[in-house]
């Protein structure tokens, strides 16, 4: 994802595909059916605790739009070291 509208497009997708394959907004699954759980690597890696992370990397030049998304309401859900920016001023 990049640039301010790519993240904002792209966090409008992962909360998406999140409800769809029965995900909280931190990654844990929540879900009631086996279809859910079966392609979740397509988009997703499971990392410890059967927590799951989109398989994204999120860019922007300036720091704003990575801490609009951090602060949404599936802010969790991302890995820190994912998103790539640059410094304001």
């Amino acid at each position: 994802q990049t640039g301010q509208c790519g993240n904002q497009i792209g966090a409008a997708f992962w909360q998406t595909i999140s409800g769809e394959h029965g995900l909280d907004g931190s990654g844990v699954y929540n879900g009631t059916s086996d279809l859910q759980l079966e392609r979740m690597n397509v988009c997703f890696n499971e990392a410890s605790g059967n927590k799951f992370v989109p398989r994204a990397v999120l860019v922007d030049l300036e720091p704003g739009t990575m801490d609009a998304v951090r602060a949404g309401p599936f802010g969790q859900l991302f890995r820190p070291d994912n998103f790539v920016f640059g410094q304001s001023g």
